[in-house]
């Protein structure tokens, strides 16, 4: 073989792996690497580690009144079962949320990507 025929089949094998990196990381199976850290409705401490990054993800019974986004991904939260209502919060990485005393806790949340 040339030296042109060993770069061309270099190239051809890179390609080959790049797609497959690529396919890798835009899968839906993905996690949001990371925890979050929330306090319950009966004080209760619930840890989640690297909840998917898709759908809606329910909170435990009660919801959630404290709540900090140690992942990787920013989130909403949501006080519906179901991610919907217009009423939610942005939770960027990193940041907590405290609900106001009396208020309706968080019941679900989604990713934001």
């Amino acid at each position: 073989m040339s030296v042109t025929d060993h770069r061309r089949l270099g190239v051809a094998a890179g390609a080959v792996l790049l797609t497959f990196a690529v396919a890798g990381c835009s899968g839906l199976g993905r996690t949001s690497v990371g925890t979050i850290v929330y306090e319950s409705g009966n004080k209760r401490e619930v840890q989640e580690s690297n909840p998917r990054v898709t759908g809606c993800h329910r909170l435990v019974p009660g919801g959630a009144v404290d709540l900090t986004n140690r992942t990787l991904v920013d989130m909403k939260m949501y006080r519906t079962p179901d991610c919907s209502g217009k009423y939610s919060q942005y939770i960027a990485t990193t940041l907590n949320d405290v609900i106001a005393p009396g208020a309706t806790p968080w019941r679900s949340y989604r990713f934001v990507h």
